[in-house]
């Protein structure tokens, strides 16, 4: 498998990060990846920085999306921003290199869920 950075990806969580007020993630601190070559049936991961390591290097915590370039690549813009909300509702409001899972007791990462921050995204 192998994994490039994928800067062309920055500006759209940029924007959704934007018009979502998804104003505890830092943008700056998000890093995204195409993979290729990957035989997970996933479209996408997020990945963290552990409180361990950003002690350990002396730095702040970091999140990288990676997308699977065979199935991402060929979806739709809208089912591609669908996803990259997915993967940003894992990062916890303290932003602190954990991630959420997908069922916790405040808000849930679902399907519905998606949608609705879809289409709030584009009702501006």
């Amino acid at each position: 498998m192998e994994f490039v950075l994928a800067p062309e990806l920055k500006s759209d969580i940029k924007r959704i990060v934007l018009k979502l007020e998804l104003t505890y993630i830092n943008v700056d601190n998000i890093v995204p990846f195409k993979s290729f070559g990957s035989k997970s049936r996933a479209i996408a991961r997020i990945w963290s920085l552990p409180k361990i390591w950003q002690i350990a290097l002396n730095t702040d915590a970091h999140y990288c999306i990676e997308v699977v370039s065979e199935r991402f690549d060929r979806l739709s813009q809208p089912d591609k921003e669908k996803v990259i909300i997915h993967e940003l509702l894992h990062v916890p409001k303290n932003f602190s290199g954990a991630l959420l899972p997908h069922r916790q007791r405040s808000k849930r990462i679902d399907r519905r869920t998606i949608e609705k921050l879809y289409v709030q995204l584009h009702n501006y």
